[in-house]
């Protein structure tokens, strides 16, 4: 998830063995002491197969074979392997195994579909995408570029230009009609400074880090694991390795996810790790945090975070939301903002940022009432989902109706089939590609601990899939979590039709042994315990009757409790209205990499003209949505350039004049290099006959039709709104071939 740290960004071979990946978050790393399972395949070898054919540990295709036909053979070896690891953790975990070779084992089996997925993908059929024409493109019409240029730049900040500006407010807009508006979502916008507290309960203070390495000349900084994996690679790649030299690395490799500190720090002794821009030697691994980390207020008392993600703020005002909506229940709270993460080595442009925005919706539902009554609206969608069992099983993604996915049982609950419906028309409307989308669910050894189900909407670029929404069943755990560190019961209340009998398990505190043991902070200890929930409450007294005390935290004080101090009540009481901590399904859209992907897969070059390059962005989205393009300077013409524009406006249809002296084909051209959707052109008929008419152009097609001056703003207002298509356009209008004049521009270069 965009907000989660554990979900990976699936890449091509060659990102995969480079030294600055696209950081993630550790979350909690286990010393691993066990030699891994054979294997028959290693993802570090395959990875950094070079030149030499014969070297490689890849089924290779003899020449002549047929691709298609041959893809599945090449690829069942490492099917077979990935299920057969599936099976060897799910083993494992039924039998009980130990957690360290549990860990072990999903490691290895994580490297397996790593292996998998990198070949499947060498196999597809190469888009064909220019990356760095697509760039040329972007930075030269200023749609954005990076901050802060002319004192030399600052990685991971990037400022955009008008056209980037336009098209990044209307995808947010097409966001709020899709979802704010169409789902009546509550939107709020919260202060992007977070007091510690907030971010120490919600565990990003204490978890939301990563390992890093520096220069210890000139300070250059590496993501420990990264800078390992690389530099082992490229010993392997030496053909004077040793096998057995090579095979350890490979397990190294495999287990870089799960080293702790000092592991790396032995790690990085071992095999001499250097710096790889200079040769100088490395600091040991430090633990990072990826948070802005500052203070609030002139005294510095107050310790502070640029938020990191903007869900807390929708957490934190829960009651408030809750009452604005007659305290009932399902309702949802949406917010756009910005977000800020310190990323060690930030990069791929707009995919790994240190500032970036953000959409997040929290629904809150009765966790015994995830039913959505909506979802028969999208229960038929056909959508490429590549399940847990599929990625443990060694299988690719299939295409499937998302009503059966549900009813079978892949996605959990109708609640989270909504959302993932709504995202994939939402993605779809805006730019993405069908054919490029996926939404892979998350395997259980990635997912929290307190999640039901989570998927990410992944889509296919030059990069490899990337993650770009995800869509989590939270439970209620972010609201227990605020609920308990601030005593403020985070709950909504359910009327009963009938009274019901319940069991209630409570803290009961001995207030003089406490009294006696903490003074004056006793009364700290006691609200705390007086607000805690049941599962908190069974787990603490597992705790207490294992070791004979517990520790709780608050308001920065810690306090052991012993059995003297408290026990653990439990009795029944008869409700007329029940109290719920709702669930939270939370749909987290990275507004960047929507871009980001939306640009590859609408990047065209003209055919038989590889200097004409245009965006075929939807109509709903693009910065402009027409151009207006007088044929002559004479000034006959620029009344009716006045009158469209006006009338333009008044339509609320964005529109750029280019009334320049170059040709019109080089200005049709410039117009669809930055994804002006339609163009109007005032011609000589225009001026000389009645009724004034002028012709509209369709950037796809290149197809034009003529209508009368005063039609065409509401023409266009229609194909913007998507309310009228292009071919009933055309139905309707004469098409137009060209004009009847003798001045050469006038025709389409």
């Amino acid at each position: 998830m965009l907000r989660s740290a554990t979900s990976a960004l699936l890449r091509t071979s060659t990102e995969i063995s480079s030294v600055c990946l696209v950081p993630r978050v550790r979350l909690i790393p286990q010393s691993l002491r066990y030699p891994p399972p054979n294997r028959p395949f290693s993802l570090s070898v395959c990875l950094c197969k070079k030149k030499k054919k014969k070297e490689s540990h890849w089924p290779q295709l003899s020449g002549g074979q047929n691709m298609d036909g041959n893809m599945e053979e090449v690829l069942a070896p490492l099917r077979l392997a990935v299920k057969e690891q599936g099976d060897l953790v799910r083993k494992m975990k039924q039998e009980g195994a130990p957690d360290v070779d549990v860990t072990k084992a999903v490691a290895e089996l994580k490297a397996r579909k790593r292996t998998l997925e990198a070949k499947e993908l060498a196999l597809q059929p190469k888009d064909d995408i220019d990356r760095t024409k697509m760039e040329d493109t972007l930075k030269r019409r200023f749609f954005y570029d990076q901050a802060f240029a002319i004192y030399g730049g600052v990685s991971g900040l990037y400022d955009f230009g008008p056209v980037g500006c336009a098209l990044k407010n209307n995808i947010l807009q097409a966001w709020r009609q899709h979802f704010i508006q169409e789902e009546q979502i509550l939107e709020i916008d919260c202060t992007m400074l977070t007091p510690e507290p907030v971010l120490k309960t919600s565990g990003h203070v204490d978890k939301f880090a990563d390992y890093m390495v520096k220069d210890v000349k000139n300070g250059e900084c590496f993501r420990a694991d990264h800078l390992l994996k690389a530099h082992l690679q490229k010993l392997m790649s030496d053909k004077k390795c040793p096998a057995e030299k090579k095979a350890e690395m490979e397990d190294v490799i495999t287990q870089m996810d799960n080293y702790t500190q000092q592991e790396l720090t032995d790690l990085f002794v071992k095999y001499n790790v250097k710096s790889p821009t200079t040769g100088n030697d490395l600091t040991p691994p430090i633990s990072f945090n990826l948070m802005f980390q500052t203070s609030i207020g002139p005294g510095g008392n107050m310790p502070g975070y640029l938020r990191p993600e903007t869900a807390q703020g929708i957490f934190l005002n829960f009651k408030r939301l809750l009452e604005f909506n007659q305290g009932k229940l399902p309702f949802a709270a949406a917010q756009i903002g910005n977000s800020f993460r310190n990323e060690i080595s930030p990069r791929s442009g707009l995919i790994r940022v240190r500032e970036f925005t953000m959409a997040e919706i929290e629904h809150f539902v009765d966790p015994v009432e995830k039913v959505h009554p909506k979802f028969p609206n999208v229960a038929d969608l056909d959508i490429l989902l590549y399940s847990s069992k599929a990625q443990t099983s060694g299988q690719s993604a299939q295409i499937m109706r998302l009503g059966d996915a549900v009813e079978q049982g892949v996605i959990n609950n109708s609640v989270l089939g909504y959302f993932i419906g709504r995202i994939y028309l939402y993605l779809t409307k805006v730019g993405v590609a069908k054919d490029k989308l996926r939404f892979r669910q998350h395997m259980d050894n990635e997912m929290a601990h307190y999640a039901c189900d989570c998927w990410d909407a992944e889509t296919k670029t030059s990069y490899g899939w990337i993650e770009i929404v995800g869509c989590a069943d939270r439970s209620c755990f972010d609201l227990q979590c605020h609920a308990r560190a601030t005593k403020v019961p985070l709950v909504a209340e359910k009327p009963l039709k009938e009274p019901k009998v319940v069991n209630v398990v409570q803290f009961e505190p001995n207030k003089g042994a406490i009294g006696k043991a903490y003074k004056k902070d006793a009364k700290l200890a006691m609200e705390y315990l007086s607000v805690c929930d049941e599962c908190f409450i069974t787990e603490q007294e597992q705790l207490l009757n294992e070791t004979g005390e517990f520790t709780i935290e608050t308001e920065g004080k810690s306090f052991k409790l012993t059995k003297d101090m408290v026990s653990i009540k439990r009795f029944q009481k008869t409700l007329h209205v029940e109290e719920v901590v709702p669930n939270v399904i939370e749909p987290s859209f990275g507004i960047g990499r929507i871009m980001y992907s939306i640009f590859e897969h609408t990047f065209h070059v003209r055919e038989g003209d590889e200097q004409r390059t245009y965006f075929s962005f939807p109509a709903t989205v693009a910065p402009f949505k027409c151009s207006v393009l007088p044929l002559s300077q004479n000034q006959e013409f620029t009344p009716f350039v006045k009158e469209l524009s006006e009338a333009m406006t008044k339509n609320g249809v964005s529109h750029k004049v280019d009334d320049s002296s170059g040709s019109i084909g080089r200005r049709y051209a410039r117009t669809d290099e930055i994804g002006v959707a339609f163009g109007i052109t005032i011609d000589f008929d225009t001026v000389n006959k009645t009724p004034h008419t002028a012709t509209l152009r369709d950037r796809d097609s290149m197809r034009q039709i003529r209508a009368e001056v005063s039609e065409l703003p509401g023409i266009v207002r229609d194909l913007a709104n998507g309310t009228l298509t292009w071919a009933e356009v055309e139905s309707k209008y004469p098409i137009f071939e060209g004009q009847e004049t003798s001045k050469k521009d006038t025709i389409e270069e």
